[in-house]
């Protein structure tokens, strides 16, 4: 126990300018047990203060920490329990009754004892010592006011007292003189003894000699302990005056901590008074905006923003413990409440008002625009809102409910009065749509086939016919009050093209400035504030690849935000939607080629409403009309191919360029005309792909199915008329189509030329043929000739049948025919003719090599020459 006295003495009480008297180590009683140290201690300095401090072991390491302490002033009540019987158990009564179990008894006895001895040297106030033993309680001497207080718990001075230098120096010449008593200690000591009795002896003696002077000397030590009971008495005295100054400073210095305690609480109230009033007080001025500040001028309205910022930020006040149950607090927040209730009323009330406003106004300019292909502009309406939109921030953020209130009746009010406008500004773009025909109304009112169907379905109900025929065709369809291919020009479409980019244009802008607005207005935020991930996924409907855009990383309150703006947008522009399908399906219905122009535009508008925003709700919207475009798009490409194969043709007049040809060249340079530049070339692309193979079967359907018009002849023809039309458009996606259709061309002009210069020298066509297959049996060329129906008089006999005027007659019967079975729109007779020509010379000279080699030396000729051929063909063709 010594060990940790000490320990704890040096570590814990010496740093705080303490000495540690007493110690006992307890545990409290009925728990699980776990010890500390009570100790008793009293400080360095004047005026001394006595505690009871509690140390226990930490638990973290082998060293004590002091966990608390009591003033030994605070102490009421000591219970020892039981004055009689040893018990370890005690009871110190302060704040309130903490039971203790000591480790024994001893310890128990010592540290009350020592609580009572300082007690009555620093405090003497009344401390119940209740179930203590008496002798613990009694000083160790009469005068216990002079004596130490701490008794048997001080250090006991010890019994040990070291030698003087005299004494050593003594003890050295005794043992000089002695020298045998170091090996024989008895005789030493009895040596000692004898010499001791001899001194005692002679003192004794000394001191009956002078009786005299011990009778002096013990009158003088009467008056000494006489003089010292008066100076005992008068130092008790001192003491009592002393004790007495004592109490009268530690009242002095309780005092004067009481008055510095106060001081620092009237400091600490005054702050906090302070910060109350600087921060919950809300000027007059702001109070009045509050309650009847003007909302329709802008000097009271930035009164009234600056009143509601105010009340907020007082409401918003952080306060510190306690101040809410401060009376006076309750009240200022009821007032702030109410100030906050009574100004929301007002505004939203105002503001509902504003709105209702809004639509009587813009009603009454409905009128200007009705005959105008414009949409009234909302951009002074929006200026004069936008006034308000801190004050809405401020709605938002104080009374939630109103603020939400006040956004559905916005958008109550204005996707009312939008539809009106969008309604009267759709009902003008139709007008002026169905005006561009020759029908007028009428076209959209009962629809036509349209430019492609019309001419397309008229077509497969008609023979095909020679280009005269065809447009004596046009004009009876014309007559009859239906579209031919050529019924709407080029200045109509372009009209229709113009109006739906107007329509679009102004749409556009209408819903972004109204989605500005809506952000601003309503402190919606429609832009990620913080970095993100964008996964732009492509998703395939009917062929249309519309963006769709996914944010991770963004937070919560951002798209959620955004949500709110995409649904009050969707709301108020719910009619943009079935209008803009409407427009297209009338659009459709005048020319089903009207797709192509809204495929481009709608494209581009699309993609210039993701790139802004790839989630807003002009981007939705547009996506999901152009999937309507697409379709529509797709439906004509079918439309034309199921045309194709339908198609049948005249049986009684010849063939030429089939309709549908002509159409894809005509459907071709307008789409080439109209995807110049676009966004979205791959559908088109796309398109083209289908749409030639379809041209390619259809062409050979047909030249099959031919009966008055070779089948070389249609597929030369329209193959030449579709390279020529690829070569001159320059279609990068349908290069393998352009040099396929120049290779059916050449293929069938080179078929049907062979073909047809085998009638007019028939007979010497046959008799070489047999000459040919003689000389592939194995016969030699030379030998040929001794063959009976190949010998030299047969070849004459055949030569004489084909003189000159016989060659002539025939090449102009050639003539004649070709003539008679090509078209006069392809402009191909020359080509074929001069084509024949060269291939008729190829064939003489194959004839005259055939007779030089198999009749060698028989001078046998052809009976026309290369340049009477040349002058035959030459003058067939001028003379035609």
């Amino acid at each position: 126990m010594t060990a940790i006295k000490h320990a704890l003495q040096r570590d814990i009480f010496t740093p705080n300018d303490e000495r540690l008297l007493s110690i006992v180590n307890v545990c409290k009683a009925g728990k699980k047990k776990r010890n500390c140290f009570l100790c008793a201690t009293v400080t360095t300095e004047r005026p001394v203060q006595v505690n009871v401090v509690k140390v226990k072991k930490s638990d973290k390491g082998d060293f004590y920490k002091r966990q608390t302490a009591w003033a030994l002033r605070d102490l009421a009540v000591v219970d020892a329990k039981d004055a009689v019987k040893e018990s370890p158990e005690f009871d110190l009564h302060f704040d309130k009754v903490y039971k203790w179990v000591a480790s024994s008894t001893v310890e128990k006895n010592t540290f009350i004892s020592c609580i009572w001895k300082l007690n009555q040297r620093y405090l003497r106030k009344k401390i119940d010592f209740i179930n203590v033993s008496s002798h613990l309680l009694e000083e160790s001497v009469p005068s216990g006011e002079n004596q130490s207080v701490a008794g048997g718990d001080e250090e006991a001075v010890d019994e040990y007292q070291e030698l003087n230098a005299r004494e050593e120096q003594d003890i050295e010449i005794m043992m000089e003189g002695c020298e045998y008593a170091i090996a024989n200690a008895e005789a030493f000591a009895e040596k000692l003894s004898r010499e001791l009795q001899v001194l005692d002896g002679a003192n004794i003696q000394s001191i009956m000699a002078s009786e005299k002077q011990v009778n002096i000397l013990m009158k003088l030590l009467d008056e000494a302990l006489k003089e010292v009971d008066q100076i005992e008495l008068k130092l008790s005295s001192y003491e009592e005056m002393l004790q007495s100054v004592k109490e009268q400073m530690d009242q002095i210095s309780e005092s004067n901590h009481l008055i510095h305690l106060s001081n620092t609480n009237n400091v600490k109230l005054l702050s906090e008074i302070e910060f109350l009033v600087n921060h919950m007080d809300l000027a007059k001025g702001h109070i009045k905006a509050l309650q009847e500040g003007d909302l329709t001028s802008s000097r009271g309205i930035e009164a009234c923003t600056n009143a509601a910022d105010a009340l907020l930020q007082c409401m918003n006040v952080a306060l510190r413990p306690g101040h809410d149950m401060l009376h006076a607090v309750k009240q200022q927040q009821q007032r702030f409440s109410d100030l906050r209730e009574q100004f929301a009323r007002r505004l939203a009330s105002h503001l509902n008002s504003v709105f209702v406003q809004q639509g009587h106004d813009q009603s009454s300019t409905l009128a200007q625009h009705s005959a105008e292909l414009t949409l009234p502009n909302h951009h002074p309406f929006h200026r004069d809102l936008l006034r308000y939109a801190k004050l809405m921030e401020w709605l938002k953020n104080t009374d939630y409910g109103k603020y939400e209130g006040l956004t559905k009746n916005y958008m109550d009010y204005l996707s009312r009065l939008y539809e009106r406008e969008i309604k009267d500004f759709f009902e003008v773009a139709k007008i002026k749509m169905t005006g561009t025909t020759r029908e007028g109304k009428k076209f959209g009112l009962h629809g036509s086939s349209g430019k492609l169907t019309g001419s397309t379905s008229s077509l497969n109900k008609l023979s095909v016919q020679s280009s005269g025929n065809r447009r004596s065709q046009s004009s009876s369809l014309l007559d009859m009050g239906n579209m031919s291919a050529s019924d709407l020009d080029v200045a109509d479409r372009t009209k229709f093209d113009k109006i739906f980019e107007q329509v679009l244009s102004e749409l556009e802008p209408l819903c972004l400035a109204e989605q500005d607005f809506i952000s601003k207005f309503f402190k919606l935020q429609q832009h990620q504030s913080t970095s993100g991930t964008t996964m732009n996924e492509v998703e395939e409907m009917d062929g249309v690849a519309l963006s769709r855009s996914y944010t991770s990383g963004v937070p919560q309150t951002v798209s959620s935000e955004k949500d709110m703006i995409r649904q009050m947008m969707t709301k108020i522009f719910r009619c943009i939607e079935p209008e803009l399908n409407n427009l297209i399906a009338l659009g459709d219905k005048i020319d089903s080629f009207n797709s192509l122009y809204m495929l481009v535009k709608m494209s581009h508008h699309v993609w210039t409403a993701q790139n802004v925003d790839p989630a807003s709700f002009l981007s939705t919207t547009l996506g999901n009309v152009l999937v309507t475009v697409k379709r529509n798009f797709d439906k004509c490409i079918s439309n034309q191919m199921k045309q194709m194969d339908e198609v049948k043709i005249s049986k009684k007049s010849k063939v030429g360029i089939l309709p549908f040809v002509a159409e894809f060249e005509e459907f071709a340079a307008l789409a080439e005309s109209i995807f110049k530049n676009a966004e979205r070339r791959g559908d088109l692309d796309k398109a083209y792909i289908k749409l030639i193979r379809a041209v390619f079967d259809s062409v050979e359907k047909v030249a099959n199915e031919s009966q008055k018009t070779p089948r070389d002849v249609v597929m030369m023809e329209n193959f030449h008329h579709i390279f020529a039309t690829l070569s001159r458009l320059k279609i990068s996606c349908l290069e393998a189509e352009k040099k396929e259709a120049k290779q059916k061309y050449t293929d069938h002009l080179q078929s049907y030329v062979i073909y047809s210069l085998g009638q007019p020298l028939e007979k010497l066509n046959h008799f070489f043929e047999g000459v040919e297959a003689r000389v592939a049996q194995g016969i030699r060329e030379e030998e040929v000739s001794y063959q009976l129906a190949f010998n030299k008089q047969e070849l004459r006999k055949v030569i004489k049948e084909y003189p000159g005027k016989e060659v002539k007659k025939g090449l102009d019967n050639l003539y004649k025919k070709v003539d008679k079975h090509l078209c006069e729109e392809e402009n191909l007779l020359q080509v074929v003719w001069h084509s024949m020509q060269d291939e008729f010379i190829r064939q003489y000279k194959h004839f005259e090599g055939l007779i030089a080699r198999c009749y060698p030396g028989s001078g046998i000729t052809m009976e026309f020459t290369i340049q009477d051929i040349l002058d035959y063909c030459s003058s067939i063709a001028q003379s035609h």
